[in-house]
């Protein structure tokens, strides 16, 4: 990634997370965080990683709040942004805060051993 490329992509990160905790009403989108967003090359798509609290039924209606909501993110984007294109939102979910959960289970059962 380029320098450019990691300036959009945080200043699609900081956007996104205001507008979702100030005026999405969604109420399938629960406790979300934004964990990072790529960016492509030619600015065209992001890739939307997050993390959401919650059972796997919640996480995957978060999710699919989220991607309903997309357009609606993009227009908000579209306001704030000095760019020529707005990339389309791809939101994913990010199993990187489980995945050093269970790391971390597994250290503290090796320790008791």
């Amino acid at each position: 990634m380029t320098r450019r490329t990691d300036r959009v992509g945080d200043l699609i990160q900081r956007e996104i997370g205001t507008v979702i905790l100030q005026e999405i009403r969604d109420p399938r989108i629960g406790f979300v965080t934004i964990s990072r967003v790529q960016v492509s090359q030619d600015l065209a798509f992001a890739d939307v990683f997050v993390s959401v609290l919650g059972t796997e039924q919640e996480q995957q209606d978060s999710l699919a709040g989220l991607q309903s909501s997309a357009s609606y993110l993009r227009k908000h984007l579209s306001l704030n942004m000095k760019t020529r294109t707005v990339p389309r939102l791809k939101f994913i979910l990010d199993k990187g805060c489980e995945h050093s959960e269970r790391i971390n289970e597994l250290l503290k059962n090796i320790d008791l051993e």
